[in-house]
């Protein structure tokens, strides 16, 4: 399932030059994703509510062209329903109204109980991913 929203590049969000700083990509892609549950039906304090957190366990970036001040992004995230041992998602940023890519990434999240334990996901979860993965 792939799902779209957009952000405004703020101020704050960049450097002495006018470029994105490098951190906030990440920033963006959470974004991104917790649009992508709210969107599904599935926000992140619903899933928390019920005793199951989501850290983030490896995430990584690919810089393909400067985001500056004021830039309209797309953020594209897709749920990969690949990994059973937790959760994937897939991003790509573009300037809006353009294809240029300008950054893709994944993050992996591990599922943990209120005390920090890792868990496997629950059934609520494995069934939000077999139902959205693939539309």
């Amino acid at each position: 399932m792939l799902h779209r929203t957009t952000c405004r590049v703020i101020y704050g969000d960049t450097d002495n030059m006018g470029m994105a700083y490098h951190a906030n990509y990440f920033r963006w892609f959470e974004q991104g994703r917790t649009e992508m549950f709210r969107d599904l039906g599935l926000p992140y304090s619903r899933i928390e509510a019920k005793g199951v957190f989501m850290p983030v366990s490896e995430a990584w970036c690919k810089f393909r062209a400067p985001i500056r001040y004021d830039d309209l992004l797309i953020i594209e995230t897709e749920l990969d329903g690949r990994i059973r041992g937790g959760m994937k998602f897939n991003y790509r940023l573009f300037r809006d109204q353009e294809e240029t890519l300008l950054a893709e990434g994944f993050t992996r999240h591990a599922c943990v109980d209120p005390d920090g334990k890792v868990i496997r996901p629950p059934a609520f979860i494995r069934e939000f991913i077999a139902a959205h993965v693939g539309d």
